[in-house]
């Protein structure tokens, strides 16, 4: 798969794809970034960690989060990924479910869409994403569906409509990445069912996400604060890596780097 200047060869290996929050509000380190020299600082050290993409985001999507407009959104992440994209020789990624959002920093240098709504929020996204045949990431959000009460027979179900409606868009399949959507209205349990079953995702022929960093099921099940959950989010890697995930969105890159390598060169010599 071609993710801006990247090719990336998923039989060989699992790539890190580097979460920088420009916001004042996310779980973990909302705040951290605003400044746009200490983005473009984290950047340059996540692309020397080993990061394949880097996954910018604007709005805050933990749970409580306030909804922000598209213009502050837009303020907050248009200047840096003008100076990211002249400065980090890596694809730039944008986490938006907005479609005017999506237009503008496609346009602004980003290389790829990363829809927590899985083309089933504003529809004017699909449309961008089709129109500039951008890479998606479409990503299972049981927040805004009806559940069946089995959490595979709800993944089933929501990307067999997310997956139509990209084809209605005219968005080509192999510029499609799919993401279980761990922690978006799921609960631990069925977090990791979905890790130990994300193979399952497959049987759609498209590369896996997975996006476990830091998140509840790490920190609440070891008791520790979400920066201190390093060792738990590689349990996720690793496991992940094993079960099939192709692409691992993660807050500490190194580290995930060189466990997702270990893993994937112990798969490939079975």
């Amino acid at each position: 798969m071609i993710i801006g200047n990247k090719v990336l060869d998923f039989e060989k290996n699992a790539y890190i794809m580097g979460i920088l929050n420009i916001t004042p509000d996310s779980f973990s380190d909302g705040g951290e970034y605003f400044d746009v020299q200490n983005a473009l600082e984290k950047a340059l050290e996540m692309e020397s960690e080993g990061a394949s993409i880097i996954d910018i985001g604007g709005e805050s999507t933990r749970p409580g989060a306030i909804f922000v407009e598209a213009d502050v959104e837009l303020k907050r992440i248009i200047e840096p990924i003008k100076i990211l994209t002249n400065n980090v020789n890596l694809p730039i990624s944008v986490d938006t479910y907005k479609g005017v959002v999506a237009e503008a920093v496609i346009k602004a240098g980003a290389s790829m869409i990363n829809d927590i709504m899985g083309l089933q929020g504003d529809k004017r996204l699909g449309e961008v994403v089709a129109y500039y045949q951008v890479p998606i990431c479409v990503m299972m959000n049981r927040r805004i569906m009806e559940t069946t009460g089995d959490i595979l027979k709800d993944l089933d179900k929501f990307m067999m409509f997310s997956l139509n409606l990209a084809k209605e868009f005219g968005i080509k399949e192999e510029k499609i990445i799919v993401d279980p959507g761990i922690g978006f209205g799921i609960s631990a349990n069925d977090s990791f069912r979905l890790i130990n079953n994300i193979g399952y995702l497959k049987k759609f022929g498209r590369p896996i996400l997975l996006g476990a960093s830091r998140k509840r099921i790490v920190w609440e099940t070891l008791k520790v604060k979400p920066k201190e959950g390093i060792a738990g989010t590689l349990a996720t890697t690793a496991i992940g890596v094993f079960n099939g995930a192709n692409i691992i969105r993660v807050h500490d890159v190194k580290e995930n780097v060189d466990c997702a390598r270990l893993a994937k060169e112990i798969l490939n010599n079975k």
